[in-house]
């Protein structure tokens, strides 16, 4: 397993880190923060991520996508977590291409995935139904209703729930609430009668929504894959989702540390550079090692996708438990070599503290998966 890029990926990485640093700088993610913007991103933004492709890398190219990787998506997000970039790539690009590709019927690739190469159709997963993460705790409902369903149920935490075309909703239709079988995935346009989307605001600025479903009629066309049988294409997508927060993470973290780096070069106390002592040269040294460590978590992780390996589950968890580790280190980290300027909204450091806060808990935290880690290894 290769733990350093191809000459591709590369490329792909350095187009990337160009394309963002130029036209999504954190002061771009301070200006969409600081205006409210509805959508919670910028559209002009997003249509020229999508012309470089990158909402059609994880897309068979029968489908018109590029089938690039997941190597390639992970080196995309790193840097998009490096300028903290908000966009619906992670939502659509990840989430729903691969809910899609996965466990969707040939009539419904064919309708869905050539529009989210194309930027026209925007989606989001609504899962969670507590304040953790517990994929196969649903106890939103889908009745029979003839050949139908009507669905109802709360949804919380669903990232770009507010801005997408597109809803998948997990919900049971059979076996008890905590039950793995029973699950079965449904497809809703967003504006369907019976829906009711409320947009959240989180510490970190991510955008998310909270979801009531009141009997919403769903055709039993709409369903993605089989009845009671959705855990299955919700593993196999989350361990994906997993590993691209995992690379926005690893970015989140990589340059909280450069960010401080410099600091540590410029800030004099006692007449020399704080950088010149011995303690603090300690606790980068030990910021530099585990960031290197989750950069080989999260680049194996990514090469598991890619290569169908059967331990993607166990690299899925373990790239996000590293990432949650390091994150929480080097940003906590960051703030202190910073001092009292470091929570402040003028440094950029305080930014990567909160995203990293919020990152943590999205699709389980880093007790979650070292739990899971241990069960899949039979510990």
């Amino acid at each position: 397993m290769a733990l350093i890029l191809n000459e591709e990926q590369q490329s792909l990485k350095d187009i990337a880190k160009e394309f963002l640093q130029k036209n999504a700088p954190v002061t771009h993610f301070r200006e969409i923060r600081d205006t409210q913007n509805t959508l919670g991103y910028d559209q002009s933004l997003w249509s020229e991520m999508v012309n470089l492709g990158w909402s059609g890398i994880l897309i068979p190219e029968e489908y018109g996508g590029f089938d690039f990787g997941m190597v390639g998506m992970g080196s995309i997000f790193e840097e998009m977590g490096k300028t903290l970039t908000p966009s619906p790539l992670f939502s659509t690009g990840v989430l729903g291409a691969s809910l899609i590709t996965i466990g969707g019927n040939d009539s419904q690739k064919q309708n869905y995935l050539p529009r989210i190469v194309d930027g026209s159709l925007t989606t989001a997963l609504a899962l969670e139904e507590s304040s953790r993460h517990s994929p196969f705790s649903i106890s939103t409902k889908a009745t029979k209703d003839g050949n139908d369903y009507k669905i109802s149920g709360e949804k919380t935490f669903v990232i770009d729930g507010h801005s997408s075309n597109l809803i998948v909703v997990a919900a049971r239709t059979g076996g008890l609430d905590d039950d793995i079988s029973g699950i079965t995935l449904f497809l809703l346009d967003a504006d369907t009668d019976g829906i009711e989307i409320y947009k959240t605001s989180m510490v970190d600025s991510r955008n998310s929504a909270n979801i009531k479903f009141n009997d919403v009629a769903v055709s039993s066309s709409n369903l993605l894959g089989e009845e009671n049988n959705g855990a299955a294409i919700l593993e196999e997508v989350l361990d994906r989702a997993q590993i691209a927060i995992s690379a926005e993470m690893l970015g989140n973290a990589s340059q909280a540390f450069d960010v401080t780096l410099d600091y540590l070069k410029e800030r004099k106390q006692f007449g020399s550079v704080i950088g010149t002592f011995q303690a603090l040269q300690h606790r980068a040294a030990e910021m530099y090692s585990e960031l290197e460590l989750t950069k080989s978590s999260v680049i194996a992780a990514c090469n598991a996708v890619d290569d169908n390996s059967n331990d993607l589950k166990r690299m899925a968890s373990l790239a996000k438990y590293k990432a949650g580790e390091t994150n929480y280190l080097v940003t906590n980290e960051a703030v202190q070599m910073h001092g009292g300027v470091g929570v402040t909204d003028e440094y950029d450091v305080g930014l990567y503290l909160k995203r990293a806060r919020v990152t943590e808990q999205i699709f389980g935290n880093s007790e979650y998966h070292l739990d899971r880690y241990a069960t899949l290894s039979e510990y």
